[in-house]
């Protein structure tokens, strides 16, 4: 097993859209081919996927649940050795519980995840929620998905419920599986003034990607943040819940990377896409500076519509030069992920437009024919994969393969990791009453 973790993902969006729900499974074909798409990623030599079960269908009400579909998939992962990365949340929620806006979500979500964590004791590596400042910019601020709605107000209320949600989360698995290891899945953004008019709207915007993160992992943000998620409906008591709910020693930081996450700002406030200008690398150190985590490159693709397959090789060469870059500089970068596996359907409309436009994205089309990208992948990860781990500043991940969870030194580790949680001294509580952030 390549101790790198070189990764894909099965593309398991559902946000509403409209009041419809876009279950990206169904549109890729998931369902039908799963059995399929779980030997491709064996074919390639992959042994890390992002995937999770897709919650609309498996979490029916609070405590009800259907695990067929998942009992069947994660034996199949379990059965193949691939060790799952596992996203609970990506995008959206099941109907009965509404939106992100919704104060009962995160203690709700926290007790969905611990119930997953039980039933798979030999998963662990975990994505709770699923780019997490996308998910609220795009429901709650643009009025794209979920909610739908467009003020500051709702941004705020969405990102700390997602955030809350997170962190509750994280708790929960840890207490069913104490050596759970969190890859925090984040979009890595920059926002470049057009002009010296654009400068402050820039700063503004540069300061909020962070959030979700900041949050996430306790880091205390900037005077002008800090009002702003005050005058947006955060309480003080929920800020300070999250600055001493640190759970940061479990995480790694998943940075994503795509041509859009750059942007030019105009002097109203509004951006456009940039291109790549600074690129992964540049950003990247931006995000490591801020966080000093371990760090992996959770997601990249390119929209190769007319070369013949030959544009999203390039841009994998491109994106794992750029990963060899941070790593040579002493970034301590654990993993790489092609996203998704398989071709997608209707992301160049951010899943607003239903009319099944295939985007030319994954490491296999939609009938599972192999794409170029795939073979030169497959390629990649066999040329580099017993390499990167043999320099001092690419950390190796203690993970347990599915197939070790029985193990003697994995129960060992699982125990010394438990031992570690008990002696931990209880942290402090600024709700005043229990360790559930106030709605």
């Amino acid at each position: 097993m390549t101790m790198f973790m070189f990764a894909t993902g099965i593309e398991n969006s559902y946000p509403t859209v409209g009041g419809k729900r876009v279950d990206e499974m169904a549109k890729c074909g998931h369902y039908k081919y799963w059995r399929e798409d779980f030997a491709a990623v064996t074919e390639l030599g992959i042994h890390y996927l992002r995937y999770g079960p897709p919650i609309h269908t498996t979490w029916l009400g609070e405590g009800k649940y259907d695990w067929s579909f998942t009992d069947m998939t994660f034996g199949e992962l379990l059965k193949r050795d691939i060790t799952p990365i596992v996203d609970l949340c990506h995008f959206g929620l099941p109907d009965w519980l509404g939106d992100f806006q919704n104060p009962d979500f995160p203690p709700l979500f926290a007790r969905y995840a611990g119930e997953f964590a039980r039933r798979f004791p030999w998963v662990q590596l975990y994505t709770p929620i699923n780019e997490m400042f996308i998910c609220a910019i795009f429901s709650a601020k643009y009025g794209w998905w979920n909610e739908q709605l467009t003020s500051d107000h709702s941004f705020v209320t969405a990102l700390k419920h997602l955030v809350q949600a997170n962190v509750m989360a994280m708790q929960a698995i840890l207490d069913a599986r104490p050596d759970a290891i969190f890859i925090q899945s984040e979009s890595s953004e920059y926002f470049h003034a057009d002009n010296p008019a654009a400068i402050g709207p820039a700063e503004v915007l540069n300061a909020l990607r962070f959030l979700s993160l900041d949050l996430n992992f306790g880091r205390r943000v900037g005077s002008e943040m800090y009002q702003y998620l005050l005058d947006n409906g955060m309480t003080r008591e929920e800020y300070d819940w999250f600055m001493h709910t640190r759970l940061k020693q479990h995480c790694i930081m998943g940075n994503d990377y795509y041509l859009t996450n750059e942007h030019r700002v105009a002097a109203d406030g509004s951006s456009r896409a940039s291109g790549e200008v600074f690129g992964y690398d540049g950003i990247t150190w931006q995000y490591f500076d801020r966080y000093r985590l371990p760090v992996m490159h959770t997601e990249t693709n390119f929209a190769d519509y007319e070369h013949g397959g030959q544009a999203s090789v390039e841009w994998l060469w491109k994106q794992w030069s750029s990963v060899l870059r941070v790593r040579n500089d002493g970034i301590p970068i654990v993993g790489f992920t092609w996203y998704s596996l398989t071709d997608q359907v209707d992301w160049d409309s951010a899943l607003r437009a239903d009319v099944g436009r295939v985007n030319p994205l994954g490491l296999y089309d939609l009938d599972r024919n192999v794409r170029p990208v795939g073979t030169a992948y497959k390629q990649l990860i066999h040329d580099w994969g017993m390499i990167l781990p043999t320099q001092s500043v690419c950390m190796i991940v203690p993970t347990v393969r599915p197939s070790e969870y029985h193990d003697a030194w994995a129960a060992r580790r699982r125990s010394e990791a438990e031992a570690m949680r008990r002696a931990k001294s209880p942290q402090p509580d600024p709700t005043g009453s229990d360790s559930t952030p106030q709605a």
